[in-house]
């Protein structure tokens, strides 16, 4: 696939800077993949857009993995924790940065290359909620980026289709939940030429064998949000319960457990939005991303979602 199908135009106005004042109050664009019809609904009303879908959620949180560091002046942004307790991150300004220094209340033990390290962190994570960087002004409310059903800490990046969830809408849908550790990697633009020469990086994931019993067996099932979907689709294919996934999914890919997408809108260039063109079609999450943008949804992390069905 050559990366210029990979491209949209976007005004910079509709890159939303903060989230709706009220999670399900978030707009929501649906597509049948079937007949091609589209709807706009809000989020709230999701529930009446499902035909019996057991929903499907990733419940990682977001660590407060920015680190400010002095002396030199710049910071840590862990990615993940090892087995051993010990972390992987990106560090900067990596080259006036030692191997075997102790910055603040990281130790840094080993340089792996652009800028990551592998490093030793004084007790738990207490750094700021790491933001997407086309996020540009400040977060009141830390909670807004994290899922209300966030449990098991690990991700350096939300789920973010399921920031539109409320107490009371996720009470209505019962979900089940998997969980995948979210890399900054997942969001990172494609460089390369074509989609064949990138290279994803793993991700820890974890599901209950009675969950994916559940799912298993499931009539249909809706991912919310691409992170579950690569859990789902790498236990179809066999992987274990809990493991690391490089599962890269691009057009052309056979689904085998995922019947509906809950997702928001995608960066240009990403591996995100060639998982949706995956599951939509190439031309038709085309067509459907310029239709957003004609009628003013907004994009990325606290913006609108999309339901494909």
């Amino acid at each position: 696939m050559d990366l210029s199908e990979l491209d949209y135009e976007l005004p910079p106005e509709l890159i939303a800077q903060h989230p709706a004042e009220r999670r399900d109050a978030s707009r929501l664009l649906v597509y049948e993949r079937a007949t091609g019809v589209v709807r706009h609904r809000t989020f709230a009303e999701l529930p009446d857009e499902l035909r019996g879908d057991l929903v499907v959620v990733n419940d990682t949180k977001v660590v407060p993995a920015r680190i400010p560091i002095s002396s030199p002046r710049g910071e840590v942004l862990l990615l993940e924790r090892r087995g051993d307790g010990t972390w992987e991150a990106l560090a900067r300004p990596t080259r006036r940065l030692r191997a075997g220094r102790r910055y603040g209340p990281v130790e840094l033990l080993e340089h792996l290359g652009e800028g990551r390290w592998h490093l030793r962190l004084g007790g738990e994570p207490a750094g700021e909620t790491p933001l997407p960087p086309y996020i540009t002004e400040p977060l009141g409310d830390p909670s807004r980026y994290q899922t209300v059903y966030a449990r098991e800490p690990g991700s350096a990046a939300a789920p973010t289709a399921g920031l539109h969830f409320t107490p009371e809408l996720l009470a209505l849908l019962d979900p089940v939940r998997v969980t995948l550790h979210v890399g900054l990697d997942t969001f990172r633009p494609v460089t390369e030429e074509t989609l064949d020469e990138h290279r994803i990086h793993g991700e820890r994931y974890e599901v209950d064998p009675g969950a994916w019993e559940r799912i298993r067996a499931a009539d249909r099932v809706l991912a919310v949000g691409t992170t579950t979907v690569r859990v789902l689709e790498t236990l179809a294919r066999g992987g274990p319960v809990a493991g690391r996934t490089e599962l890269f999914i691009t057009p052309g890919f056979e689904f085998r457990r995922v019947d509906a997408l809950l997702t928001n809108f995608h960066l240009p260039r990403s591996t995100l939005l060639a998982l949706v063109m995956a599951f939509a079609g190439v031309e038709e999450t085309r067509r459907l991303y310029r239709l957003a943008v004609e009628e003013k949804y907004r994009f990325y992390s606290f913006g609108d979602a999309m339901l494909l069905l």
